[in-house]
This record gives structure tokens, sequence and C-alpha cells, in this order.
């Protein structure tokens, strides 16, 4: 029998604090959250390896490093609602609900959302409240958010999510694909949007963020 919470302790010291983690309230939420309750059966044993894990076909957990450094981008407190884009089965607004204090779960797979939602409830999760929608679109009627993250690499971030920010607001976000892609913070200030791009990250992309392709003459 695995020691799940031995294995959460090293993830944090060893994958997390190593690479420039610093955020009380973001370790401490990784600490907290039991990240094999939010992995299929069959992936548990390997819920805690620093890699990304496959939720669905095509859809995965991001990998808890650079998962953690974009969280602590955000610089998020419990004054903030934050819209957690691509929920998936719900470990991320997990970790968002204790360091924020209104998390919104957009998910576009249903069976996804309905894992997000079970997984959520059982453990208490309570201020956060899973939504069915299209990932590019957000979600308006509770805008605006203080915070809004993506849970994946997108080739373009369609402006109808930047308008869902609030003043003072901040979209976390990684814009681009494989070992080039650069980890983004798009801040709203008197209506205008600041664009600051920190580290490296590769990770998985979230589907509908595609850019259209061009027609050729």
């Amino acid at each position: 029998m695995m020691d799940f919470e031995a294995a959460r302790v090293k993830m944090v010291e060893n994958q997390i604090r190593t690479t420039d983690v610093t955020s009380h309230s973001v370790l401490n939420a990784f600490f907290a959250v039991p990240r094999e309750n939010f992995v299929p059966e069959k992936s548990k044993l390997l819920a805690y390896i620093d890699c990304d894990i496959e939720v669905a076909p095509g859809r995965f957990l991001m990998e808890a490093s650079p998962l953690a450094k974009l969280l602590q981008l955000g610089a998020i407190t419990k004054d903030d609602k934050v819209l957690d884009v691509g929920c998936g089965t719900g470990y991320v607004s997990a970790v968002l609900s204790l360091v924020a204090g209104q998390v919104v779960a957009l998910e576009s797979n249903d069976e996804l959302a309905a894992q997000a939602k079970t997984n959520l409830a059982a453990l208490g999760y309570n201020n956060v409240t899973v939504i069915g929608g299209d990932l590019e679109k957000g979600h308006a009627s509770n805008a605006p958010y203080d915070v809004i993250f993506l849970n994946g690499s997108i080739e373009q971030l369609p402006q109808v999510l930047l308008d869902q920010l609030g003043e003072d607001g901040r979209l976390i976000t990684v814009i681009g694909y494989g070992h080039a892609a650069r980890a983004t913070v798009f801040i709203r200030e008197r209506g205008a949007f600041s664009e600051n791009v920190f580290f490296n990250a590769s990770i998985k992309p979230l589907p509908g963020f595609v850019k259209s392709k061009e027609f050729v003459f």
C-alpha cells in the first residue's frame, strides 16, 4: 500500500520548493490536497510523479512544478474570485479553493465536469462551483474575475476571456507549445491590458485555443 501522504510531502519538497516556489499559501495548498483522488484508478500510484497524468483522452492533470509556479504568479488571496478554465477532474480547483475566496470551475467535457463535482463535494471544497461550457468563451455570467487560470497551453488567447477580468485582474496562461512556450500573465489596469512573460513552460495543450487557419491565395 502506497503512503500517499508521504508521497505528497516529497512532491512539495522535491518538485515544487526546488523550482523557486516560495508562496506559503500555494505550498500549503499542495500539501493539503490529495492528488491521488483526482486521477483515474489505474494512475493512482503515479499521482505524485513529476509528469503530466492523462485523465481523459487528450486531457491531462498538469505536472506539479509548473502548476505551482503558474499559480504563484497570480498572487492569489482569499479576497479573489477565480475562474479555473479546463478544470478537468477538479484538482486545480481544489488547490485554488484553499488560496482563493471563490472558484468557478469551467469544463467542456461533461464526463470530466461530473467527476470534478463528485471529487470536490466528497472532499468538502464547498467554495467551488463547477460549470459546463466552452473553455474559450469563459463564463461571463459570473464575471468579473480577479484571476483567470488556464489549465494548459494555448495558441491564442480570446479577447472574451480578457474582457471577463475585473480591474487589477490577472489572467495566467502558457502561450505556445513545447519547450518554446512561455508562462504569461495579463493584467487589466484602467481598462487596458499589459502582458508580462516569465519563464518557459512545456505543458500539455488545452483544447479550443488554436488559431484559425488563414486562407492563402
